[in-house]
Protein backbone atom coordinates (compact mmCIF):
# COMPACT_ATOMS: atom_id res chain seq x y z
CA UNK A 1 0.00 0.00 0.00
CA UNK A 2 2.76 2.48 0.86
CA UNK A 3 4.71 2.03 -2.72
CA UNK A 4 1.76 2.97 -4.64
CA UNK A 5 1.26 5.64 -2.93
CA UNK A 6 4.59 6.90 -3.28
CA UNK A 7 4.51 5.97 -7.05
CA UNK A 8 1.79 8.64 -7.64
CA UNK A 9 3.26 11.41 -5.68
CA UNK A 10 6.66 11.21 -7.99
CA UNK A 11 4.65 10.70 -10.78
CA UNK A 12 2.72 14.05 -9.90
CA UNK A 13 6.11 16.09 -9.46
CA UNK A 14 7.42 15.14 -12.77
CA UNK A 15 4.07 16.26 -14.30
CA UNK A 16 4.37 19.41 -12.86
CA UNK A 17 8.01 20.19 -13.97
CA UNK A 18 7.43 19.72 -17.20
CA UNK A 19 4.17 22.03 -17.56
CA UNK A 20 6.29 25.12 -16.08
CA UNK A 21 9.08 26.02 -19.10
CA UNK A 22 5.74 25.29 -21.46
CA UNK A 23 4.10 28.01 -20.06
CA UNK A 24 7.01 30.52 -19.34
CA UNK A 25 7.26 29.94 -23.05
CA UNK A 26 3.90 30.83 -24.62
CA UNK A 27 4.47 34.08 -21.60
CA UNK A 28 7.76 34.93 -23.82
CA UNK A 29 6.37 34.40 -27.36
CA UNK A 30 3.00 36.88 -26.43
CA UNK A 31 3.49 40.73 -27.79
CA UNK A 32 2.15 42.98 -25.44
CA UNK A 33 -1.03 45.02 -26.67
CA UNK A 34 1.46 48.09 -26.49
CA UNK A 35 3.54 46.83 -29.13
CA UNK A 36 1.02 45.60 -31.46
CA UNK A 37 -1.22 49.35 -31.23
CA UNK A 38 2.47 51.48 -31.77
CA UNK A 39 3.20 49.56 -35.11
CA UNK A 40 0.30 50.40 -36.37
CA UNK A 41 -0.84 53.55 -36.11
CA UNK A 42 -0.86 56.58 -38.37
CA UNK A 43 1.15 60.26 -37.73
CA UNK A 44 -1.22 62.34 -37.12
CA UNK A 45 -1.59 65.67 -39.78
CA UNK A 46 -0.17 69.03 -38.32
CA UNK A 47 -3.04 71.22 -37.18
CA UNK A 48 -4.29 73.79 -39.94
CA UNK A 49 -5.45 77.46 -38.27
CA UNK A 50 -6.26 80.70 -39.14
CA UNK A 51 -5.74 83.88 -37.24
CA UNK A 52 -6.83 87.40 -36.92
CA UNK A 53 -5.13 90.51 -35.50
CA UNK A 54 -8.61 91.72 -34.41
CA UNK A 55 -11.69 90.26 -34.42
CA UNK A 56 -13.37 93.63 -35.03
CA UNK A 57 -12.61 96.42 -37.37
CA UNK A 58 -14.36 99.13 -39.31
CA UNK A 59 -14.25 99.50 -42.90
CA UNK A 60 -10.73 100.64 -44.30
CA UNK A 61 -9.22 99.37 -41.06
CA UNK A 62 -6.41 97.25 -41.80
CA UNK A 63 -5.15 94.03 -40.63
CA UNK A 64 -2.70 90.53 -40.20
CA UNK A 65 -3.61 87.32 -40.71
CA UNK A 66 -1.43 84.09 -39.68
CA UNK A 67 -2.00 80.99 -40.86
CA UNK A 68 -0.54 77.73 -39.51
CA UNK A 69 -0.02 74.84 -42.09
CA UNK A 70 1.72 72.00 -42.66
CA UNK A 71 5.82 72.77 -43.88
CA UNK A 72 5.32 72.27 -47.50
CA UNK A 73 1.67 73.43 -48.31
CA UNK A 74 1.28 75.34 -51.42
CA UNK A 75 -1.37 77.55 -52.98
CA UNK A 76 -2.30 79.35 -50.20
CA UNK A 77 -5.32 81.61 -50.11
CA UNK A 78 -7.26 83.84 -47.82
CA UNK A 79 -10.56 85.33 -48.87
CA UNK A 80 -13.76 87.00 -47.41
CA UNK A 81 -16.63 89.18 -48.34
CA UNK A 82 -15.41 91.58 -45.77
CA UNK A 83 -11.77 92.20 -46.95
CA UNK A 84 -10.34 94.20 -49.89
CA UNK A 85 -6.41 94.17 -51.24
CA UNK A 86 -5.67 90.68 -49.46
CA UNK A 87 -1.56 90.81 -49.76
CA UNK A 88 0.10 87.35 -49.17
CA UNK A 89 3.33 87.83 -47.14
CA UNK A 90 6.76 86.33 -46.66
CA UNK A 91 6.42 83.53 -44.42
CA UNK A 92 2.74 82.65 -43.58
CA UNK A 93 0.85 85.77 -42.58
CA UNK A 94 -0.89 88.23 -44.87
CA UNK A 95 -2.26 91.90 -44.63
CA UNK A 96 -6.12 93.11 -45.66
CA UNK A 97 -8.10 96.26 -45.75
CA UNK A 98 -11.38 95.81 -44.17
CA UNK A 99 -14.31 96.31 -46.95
CA UNK A 100 -17.03 98.65 -47.04
CA UNK A 101 -19.63 96.57 -45.94
CA UNK A 102 -22.66 96.47 -43.61
CA UNK A 103 -22.29 95.47 -39.88
CA UNK A 104 -21.89 92.07 -39.10
CA UNK A 105 -20.08 88.96 -39.35
CA UNK A 106 -18.10 87.58 -41.49
CA UNK A 107 -16.39 84.38 -42.53
CA UNK A 108 -12.65 84.80 -43.42
CA UNK A 109 -11.31 81.62 -45.51
CA UNK A 110 -7.74 79.73 -45.93
CA UNK A 111 -7.51 77.12 -48.70
CA UNK A 112 -4.22 75.96 -50.14
CA UNK A 113 -2.72 72.22 -51.10
CA UNK A 114 -0.60 70.50 -47.79
CA UNK A 115 2.69 68.52 -48.68
CA UNK A 116 0.82 65.08 -49.46
CA UNK A 117 -1.51 66.57 -52.25
CA UNK A 118 -4.46 67.31 -50.15
CA UNK A 119 -7.03 70.35 -49.86
CA UNK A 120 -6.46 71.94 -46.38
CA UNK A 121 -8.64 74.72 -44.94
CA UNK A 122 -9.35 76.59 -42.23
CA UNK A 123 -12.16 79.35 -41.43
CA UNK A 124 -11.99 82.33 -38.46
CA UNK A 125 -14.42 85.28 -38.11
CA UNK A 126 -14.56 89.38 -38.36
CA UNK A 127 -16.97 91.11 -37.10
CA UNK A 128 -17.44 94.68 -38.86
CA UNK A 129 -18.65 97.64 -36.89
CA UNK A 130 -20.73 100.48 -38.49
CA UNK A 131 -18.49 104.16 -38.34
CA UNK A 132 -19.98 106.29 -35.75
CA UNK A 133 -22.48 108.48 -37.22
CA UNK A 134 -21.52 111.98 -38.87
CA UNK A 135 -22.41 115.46 -37.42
CA UNK A 136 -25.19 116.34 -39.49
CA UNK A 137 -24.23 119.11 -41.78
CA UNK A 138 -26.99 122.27 -42.53
CA UNK A 139 -28.11 122.25 -46.23
CA UNK A 140 -29.80 125.34 -47.85
CA UNK A 141 -32.05 124.75 -51.34
CA UNK A 142 -34.65 127.00 -52.95
CA UNK A 143 -37.04 125.76 -55.63
CA UNK A 144 -35.58 128.23 -58.18
CA UNK A 145 -32.59 130.04 -58.49
CA UNK A 146 -34.08 132.78 -60.61
CA UNK A 147 -37.32 134.96 -60.49
CA UNK A 148 -39.24 138.33 -60.98
CA UNK A 149 -40.53 140.36 -58.59
CA UNK A 150 -43.84 138.86 -56.91
CA UNK A 151 -42.04 134.96 -57.52
CA UNK A 152 -42.81 133.19 -54.92
CA UNK A 153 -39.92 130.58 -53.71
CA UNK A 154 -39.77 127.76 -51.48
CA UNK A 155 -36.97 127.73 -49.38
CA UNK A 156 -35.90 124.44 -47.47
CA UNK A 157 -32.69 124.15 -44.98
CA UNK A 158 -31.94 121.23 -43.12
CA UNK A 159 -30.19 120.49 -40.09
CA UNK A 160 -29.78 118.67 -36.75
CA UNK A 161 -32.90 117.81 -35.35
CA UNK A 162 -32.09 119.72 -32.14
CA UNK A 163 -31.46 123.17 -33.86
CA UNK A 164 -33.49 125.74 -32.46
CA UNK A 165 -34.06 127.96 -35.76
CA UNK A 166 -33.49 128.69 -39.68
CA UNK A 167 -33.39 131.24 -41.46
CA UNK A 168 -32.85 132.90 -44.77
CA UNK A 169 -31.56 136.24 -45.63
CA UNK A 170 -31.45 138.32 -49.11
CA UNK A 171 -31.90 141.64 -50.50
CA UNK A 172 -33.37 139.77 -53.29
CA UNK A 173 -36.77 138.99 -50.92
CA UNK A 174 -36.24 142.25 -49.18
CA UNK A 175 -34.63 140.54 -45.67
CA UNK A 176 -34.91 138.05 -43.78
CA UNK A 177 -37.21 135.19 -44.20
CA UNK A 178 -37.85 132.68 -41.50
CA UNK A 179 -38.78 129.29 -41.56
CA UNK A 180 -40.91 126.45 -39.82
CA UNK A 181 -39.33 123.20 -38.36
CA UNK A 182 -41.16 119.46 -38.83
CA UNK A 183 -39.47 118.68 -35.79
CA UNK A 184 -37.23 116.63 -37.80
CA UNK A 185 -34.38 119.10 -38.60
CA UNK A 186 -36.47 120.25 -42.03
CA UNK A 187 -37.27 123.99 -42.08
CA UNK A 188 -39.21 124.84 -45.03
CA UNK A 189 -40.97 128.58 -46.04
CA UNK A 190 -42.09 130.95 -48.91
CA UNK A 191 -39.69 133.91 -49.90
CA UNK A 192 -41.05 136.78 -52.38
CA UNK A 193 -38.73 138.42 -54.55
CA UNK A 194 -38.78 141.74 -53.71
CA UNK A 195 -41.29 144.56 -56.00
CA UNK A 196 -37.65 147.09 -55.64
CA UNK A 197 -35.44 144.25 -56.76
CA UNK A 198 -32.98 145.40 -59.43
CA UNK A 199 -31.78 142.63 -62.13
CA UNK A 200 -28.89 140.94 -61.09
CA UNK A 201 -27.27 138.44 -58.30
CA UNK A 202 -28.13 138.00 -55.24
CA UNK A 203 -26.65 136.38 -52.33
CA UNK A 204 -28.90 134.13 -49.96
CA UNK A 205 -27.47 133.50 -46.50
CA UNK A 206 -28.60 130.37 -44.91
CA UNK A 207 -28.83 130.22 -41.05
CA UNK A 208 -29.10 127.76 -38.66
CA UNK A 209 -28.59 128.31 -34.76
CA UNK A 210 -28.32 131.55 -35.69
CA UNK A 211 -24.70 131.20 -37.09
CA UNK A 212 -24.56 131.31 -41.35
CA UNK A 213 -23.36 128.14 -43.12
CA UNK A 214 -23.76 128.95 -46.45
CA UNK A 215 -24.59 131.42 -49.06
CA UNK A 216 -26.15 130.23 -52.32
CA UNK A 217 -26.93 132.32 -55.40
CA UNK A 218 -30.04 134.21 -56.69
CA UNK A 219 -30.47 135.81 -60.41
CA UNK A 220 -33.34 138.75 -60.38
CA UNK A 221 -34.71 140.17 -62.99
CA UNK A 222 -36.54 143.07 -62.95
CA UNK A 223 -37.30 143.73 -67.03
CA UNK A 224 -41.18 142.56 -66.94
CA UNK A 225 -42.57 139.37 -68.91
CA UNK A 226 -44.16 141.99 -71.14
CA UNK A 227 -42.48 144.33 -74.11
CA UNK A 228 -43.94 147.49 -74.30
CA UNK A 229 -45.76 148.76 -77.65
CA UNK A 230 -43.64 151.38 -79.05
CA UNK A 231 -45.88 155.08 -79.81
CA UNK A 232 -46.32 155.82 -83.26
CA UNK A 233 -44.23 158.67 -84.13
CA UNK A 234 -45.84 161.82 -85.32
CA UNK A 235 -45.90 162.39 -88.90
CA UNK A 236 -44.23 165.58 -90.61
CA UNK A 237 -46.09 168.60 -91.08
CA UNK A 238 -44.96 168.48 -94.47
CA UNK A 239 -46.18 165.48 -95.46
CA UNK A 240 -50.27 166.22 -93.58
CA UNK A 241 -52.94 166.02 -95.92
CA UNK A 242 -56.04 167.26 -94.62
CA UNK A 243 -59.14 165.39 -96.21
CA UNK A 244 -62.32 167.61 -97.06
CA UNK A 245 -64.77 167.69 -94.21
CA UNK A 246 -62.34 167.05 -91.80
CA UNK A 247 -59.82 169.22 -88.86
CA UNK A 248 -56.15 168.97 -89.01
CA UNK A 249 -55.22 167.55 -85.80
CA UNK A 250 -50.99 166.72 -87.11
CA UNK A 251 -51.82 162.61 -86.96
CA UNK A 252 -52.18 160.74 -89.79
CA UNK A 253 -55.75 160.52 -91.20
CA UNK A 254 -57.50 157.24 -91.63
CA UNK A 255 -56.38 155.27 -94.41
CA UNK A 256 -53.60 157.70 -95.07
CA UNK A 257 -51.25 155.67 -96.52
CA UNK A 258 -46.67 157.12 -97.73
CA UNK A 259 -48.22 156.88 -101.55
CA UNK A 260 -50.20 160.06 -100.23
CA UNK A 261 -47.72 162.34 -99.12
CA UNK A 262 -45.27 160.94 -102.47
CA UNK A 263 -48.37 162.67 -104.72
CA UNK A 264 -48.35 165.89 -102.58
CA UNK A 265 -44.43 166.25 -102.73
Amino acid sequence: MRKALTFSAIALASSMALAVPTAAFAADSTPTPHDSASASASPKPAPVALKLSASSAKAGDSIQLSMEVPDGSTNLSISSKALNDVKMTDGRGATATVAKVSAGTYGVSLTGTGPDGKKIQATAQLTVKSDAPKPTESAVSLSKDSGKPGDRIQVTIKTAPNEKSAFVKSDAFGGQVNLKDNGKGVWTGTAVVSKNVKSGYYGVDAFAGGKKFDTVKFTADATGDVTPTPKPKPVDPKHHKTPKGSVNTGQAPLGWVPSDAADNG
